[in-house]
This record gives C-alpha cells, sequence and structure tokens, in this order.
C-alpha cells in the first residue's frame, strides 16, 4: 500500500507540472504591438510591414549581421521621414556617398559586431557556471563533515535538475516576449535579429495599461526558436536560475531529504525564477512600470539583486521556516547555539571562486562585448566585494574582538550581491557604498534571522542573498547618476536647461521625430537616476526611480515567498521535506547518498548535542 500510495503521489505531481506547461503554452499569448519592439522604432512608419524573422541555425540570416545591427547605440540620421538610417547609400553633408546597409564591407563588419556579442555572452555564461563549485564549497565548508557529500551532492545535482526545468518550460515562461519587449528608440538586440523570434506575451489590461505577465513562445527549445542568439540567451539565463536555485540549498542544509530536493529542482527552475525574471527582464510589468505609471525606467535590476539573488533567498526563507532548524541548534530554552562549519578553508576558496565568476555575472550582463561598460561594471563590482568584506570584519571585531572568517565570506558576498543591480549605473564612490552598507547589513541580517526569527540557516543564505538582494536593487534608486540606460525600459527623459521632457517609445513616426529633434536641439538623454544622483554626477534627483524598485522588492518578498512557502508545504505532502532524525544525527551521507565524504577519517563531531539533547531541544522548538 505504502508503494502505491508513493507512486500515486509521484504521478500526480508529474501531472501537475504537466499541466502547467501545457496550459502556458497553448495559452494564446497576446502579441506585443509592434510599436513596443525596439527595432520597430527604427523603422519608417510608411515603410511595409518586414518580413517575419524565420529560425536560423547557421547565423547566416538572422544573425550574420546587417546595417540594421550598426545603428545602435548611435543611429545615422539620414532619413527625412524619421532621422534614422535606411541602410541605404546616401550621400553626407559634404557630398560624400555613403556605404548603404547591404553592402559586403557592412555586413562583415556588423557579422563580427554580432559574434563579438555571441562570445562574450557565452564566455561570460561560463564563468557563471562555474561559480556553481564556489557555491558548493562554501557551503559543504560550512556545514558538519558528516552530511558533507549530502551537501556537495545537492549543489552538484541542482545545476542539471534545474537546466532541465528552465528547458522545459521556465526559459520560455521568462523570455518569451523578450524580443518585443518596451526598449530605448533605435536599440537592436545586441545577440542578433533572431531574439525578435521570441515574440509572445500574455498581456492582460489593468487600469486601462498593458500588463505583462508570462512568455508564450520557446518551450523546450523548439523549431520555432532554433536560432543561435536565442541559444546564447538561453545559455546565459539558465546559469543565472541556476545561481537562483541552489541557493535555498545552503538554508536548508543537513536535513532536506534529498528525493524531495530533486522535485525542487526542477520546480525551481519551471516557475517561480521565471515568471518574476519575466515581470522585471522579460518585459512584463514591473519592467512597464515606467512606461505606464511613470515611476522612473521601471524597476530596473541590471544583473540580478532582486531577480536573481532576492528571489533566492525569499524562496531560501521559506524553505528554512518550513522544513525547521537542525537538531540540536535551539536550547531547551530557545535560544540558538553555534553549529560550526568543519572546513573554513573550503569556504574561502569557494568565495574567491564566486568572486572570480562574478566578472561574468555583472558584466557579461550587457549581452554585448561591444559594449564599453563592461570595464565600469567589472570596477565596481571588484570595488564593492572589498568594501563589502572590510565592513563586516570591522563589524566582526567591534562586536566580539575576532574578525571570523566564515563572516568576512559572506561579507564578501554581501558586497557582491548587492551591487549586481547598480553595477552599471553607479560611479566608484557610490559602489563601495554599496558594498559597505551591505557589509554592514549582512551580520546584523545573520543575527536577526537567527535569534528573533529562530531560523536555522547554516550558511547566512537568507542575509546575503535576500537582505543584501533586496539592498542592492533598493540602491539603483538612491544612487544611480544617469550616466547609463539612456532609454530602459522605453523611457526617455531628456533635460535642456533645468526642463525635462519624457518621451515612451511607442514606435509611432511622430514619437520618434520628436525624440530626434529633441537630441539635435541639445536636449540631453539621461540614464537611469537615483534620489542622490546629483551627489553622484547625476543631471537631477529622481524619486520615482526609487519607488519603482520599491514596488519590485516588495513584489518579490510577497510572491516569491508565499510562492515557495506553498510549493513546501505541497511537496512535504507528496515526499517529506525533512531527512529521519536519526540519519540527521548520524549524518545524511551514509544513509541517504551511500558515501561517506570523507571515508579514510574518524569523524568526531565536536559540535552538535547528544541525540538525548538534539531530540529535547527540537521537541522545545516545535512547540
Amino acid at each position: 500500500m505504502l508503494v502505491n500510495r508513493k507512486i500515486i503521489n509521484y504521478g500526480a505531481l508529474a501531472s501537475i507540472l504537466c499541466v502547467v506547461v501545457f496550459v502556458t503554452a497553448s495559452t494564446k499569448a497576446q502579441n506585443a504591438s509592434p510599436s513596443a519592439s525596439p527595432v520597430a522604432a527604427a523603422t519608417p512608419a510608411a515603410s511595409a510591414s518586414p518580413t517575419p524573422v524565420g529560425p536560423d541555425s547557421t547565423a547566416t540570416t538572422n544573425n550574420g549581421g546587417t546595417g540594421i545591427d550598426l545603428a545602435w547605440p548611435a543611429p545615422v540620421k539620414t532619413d527625412p521621414k524619421t532621422s534614422l538610417s535606411t541602410g541605404e547609400p546616401t550621400t553626407d553633408d559634404a557630398g560624400k556617398t555613403t556605404i548603404g546597409a547591404n553592402s559586403e564591407l557592412v555586413k562583415n563588419i556588423a557579422h563580427n559586431k554580432i559574434s563579438i556579442n555571441i562570445v562574450w555572452t557565452l564566455v561570460t555564461g561560463f564563468l557563471v557556471m562555474f561559480m556553481q563549485a564556489g557555491f558548493a564549497l562554501v557551503e559543504t565548508g560550512l556545514c558538519r563533515a558528516k552530511s558533507a557529500a549530502h551537501v556537495m551532492s545537492t549543489n552538484f545535482m541542482i545545476y542539471g535538475l534545474g537546466m532541465l526545468g528552465f528547458w522545459i518550460c521556465g526559459f520560455a515562461i521568462m523570455f518569451g516576449g523578450y524580443g518585443v519587449a518596451p526598449g530605448a528608440i533605435g536599440s537592436q538586440p545586441s545577440l542578433g535579429q533572431g531574439i525578435l523570434l521570441l515574440n509572445k506575451e500574455l498581456t492582460i489590461p489593468i487600469f486601462g495599461k498593458p500588463f505583462g505577465l508570462l512568455g508564450g513562445t520557446g518551450f523546450f527549445l523548439g523549431n520555432d526558436v532554433f536560432d543561435t542568439a536565442i541559444f546564447a540567451l538561453f545559455l546565459f539565463q539558465m546559469v543565472f536560475m541556476d545561481t537562483t536555485a541552489t541557493i535555498p540549498t545552503g538554508a536548508m542544509a543537513e536535513r532536506w531529504n534529498f528525493k524531495n530536493f530533486i522535485i525542487y529542482g526542477f520546480w525551481v527552475g519551471m516557475l517561480p525564477y521565471a515568471i518574476f525574471g519575466n515581470w522585471v527582464w522579460g518585459g512584463g510589468w514591473l519592467a512597464q512600470l515606467g512606461q505606464n505609471f511613470g515611476l522612473g525606467h521601471g524597476h530596473v535590476d541590471f544583473a540580478g539583486s532582486s531577480v536573481v539573488h532576492q528571489t533566492g533567498g525569499m524562496i531560501a526563507l521559506a524553505g528554512a521556516w518550513v522544513i525547521g532548524a537542525r537538531l540540536g541548534k535551539f536550547g531547551p530554552d530557545g535560544k540558538p547555539r553555534a553549529i560550526p562549519g568543519h572546513n573554513i578553508p573550503l569556504v574561502m576558496l569557494g568565495t574567491f571562486i564566486l568572486a572570480f565568476g562574478w566578472f561574468g555575472f555583472n558584466p557579461g550582463s550587457t549581452l554585448a562585448g561591444t559594449d564599453n561598460r563592461i570595464a565600469i561594471v567589472a570596477v565596481n563590482t571588484m570595488l564593492a566585494s572589498a568594501s563589502g568584506a572590510l565592513f563586516t570584519m570591522l563589524v566582526m571585531i567591534f562586536r566580539t574582538g575576532k574578525p571570523d572568517p566564515s563572516m568576512m565570506c559572506n561579507g564578501m558576498l554581501a558586497g557582491l550581491v548587492a551591487i549586481t543591480a547598480p553595477c552599471a549605473f553607479v560611479n566608484s564612490l557610490g559602489a563601495v557604498i554599496i558594498g559597505a552598507a551591505a557589509g554592514v547589513l549582512v551580520v546584523y541580517s545573520v543575527l536577526f534571522v537567527e535569534r528573533v526569527l529562530k531560523i536555522d540557516d547554516p550558511v547566512g543564505a537568507i542575509s546575503v542573498h535576500g537582505t543584501c538582494g533586496s539592498w542592492g536593487v533598493l540602491s539603483v534608486g538612491l544612487l544611480a547618476n544617469g550616466s547609463y540606460g539612456q532609454g530602459w525600459g522605453g523611457v526617455h527623459r531628456l533635460i535642456k536647461d533645468g526642463a525635462m521632457q519624457i518621451i515612451n517609445n511607442d514606435g509611432a513616426k511622430e514619437t520618434i521625430d520628436k525624440f530626434s529633434k529633441l537630441i539635435s536641439d541639445g536636449w540631453s538623454d539621461q540614464g537611469v537616476t537615483g534620489v542622490f544622483g546629483p551627489l553622484f554626477g547625476g543631471a537631477y534627483s529622481d524619486w520615482s526611480q526609487l519607488g519603482a524598485e520599491f514596488v519590485g522588492t516588495l513584489t518579490n518578498f510577497v510572491f516569491v515567498a508565499l510562492f515557495a512557502l506553498v510549493w513546501f508545504k505541497v511537496s512535504n505532502l507528496i515526499i517529506p521535506l525533512r531527512s529521519k532524525p536519526d540519519d540527521e544525527i548520524a549524518g545524511l551521507d551514509v544513509p541517504e547518498m551511500g558515501a561517506e565524504a570523507y571515508p579514510d577519517y574518524a569523524l568526531t563531531d565536536g559540535s552538535s548535542p547528544s541525540e538525548a539533547q538534539a531530540v529535547s531541544s527540537q521537541t522545545v522548538l516545535s512547540k
């Protein structure tokens, strides 16, 4: 009977997941208005409808490169109808004939540009993939030796489980409408025109405004999106998803039933990350806050403080709360007891690997090796990690008289998490401030989670990723200086002599003409700007941008945390979430994994309480 019941439960879960995929795929997703497409904005209104882009596996058509790919970020103003380049030969101000977009020279230059961007995106994606090794070392080192193989295995398998879930439907839900998301006037896809195959976004009208909810194309990376640009985007975004997926493995370490973890791996890759990611990076409603409600440039998150890290932190918060503390973590009086990790050198090595991988995480988010902003992004990333580690060390010395190596590592990671959203929008001083604030926040957040919330987080994942991810995305609305992100979210804010005009890119010829005239008249197009932007070189102070960041942060906290809470409760009914108490006390390596991490050594568990104490304290905590 027990076996039959398990089979029924497995079948029920598989049925639910299949229904979700089928319903999402078969829903008639609304094509976003052509006016919302960045490419449509660069197309003369009077021209005939372009031939639909078709799948291209060899990059000889969509992503081979044409003159239109060279029209960004500085369009050639030759067309009197739209003030943008038509790509045809023309005569310049000196009376010389220009080279048309269809010439072999222009095609070769454009092809090289697209190729550079694709190679850059892939290589930085490889760096982010290697961060998985860093997470595995950090989490394993911070846990006890008796469960080291189990912790390492969760970090190992989440890579494959999450990837397959993302391939099934996560990518489609997140980026199915990416090709028609609102963008800057004249902008072109950095990876090639094949991105336009991602052209379906499920949108509903609310308050008379379009709210993008879910993407509608790209399921199983089928033939309808069989394109080099889309495959490059998939790889890069998949490893980002995997970062989100691996964060809860640290917060729930040493007591998570591996069988339950398996179904979690598919769920996290298929749904929670993808849904919130669509709202921010896929052109969904949070990205539309600027155009719809005048909130800055919408919810701006350059590389994932909210989309990746806060999402992972909120899932970790819900999971750690539902699964409960490790046996013996809280004494009979309810006070937390220290359970030291078994290998600090592993933790520090893993932290260095993560810091190295972050040079792929943040600069790679340009999706363009031809965007020279990557230099500023890389330096800001580096500076924030340094100030984060320094200020955590100083706080720990102030509190305890000693620096605490594991907290120094978390301080560096906190700085990296926080700078992930604002790295492209702040100057170096802003980066140091953001990292320093994160270094202080992470210490007090760890204490709050453990002492006030009574949640056992063995590695501090909730604080590093959840708390500091929230701070990072809010810091965009505080410290961004307007030097980057012009037209982000389809919003152009132009300034001249203290006056401001806001133009939303609706793709109309009149809008493009107006924008071009203002630029020619000396108006300056401003990038993403925060409240304290003028203190860091900005031209004005934008409170509305802070509002957009706050809305996105709050949405993440409510939606992701509740969704994860429901998931862990439901999955616990299918497969027990928590390992058996006897297995946990003995260590999960042999009972669940069938292998010891350190078979040649007689392990001494000096940090764990006796079995009687553990069971007693767990009983008190549950009451």
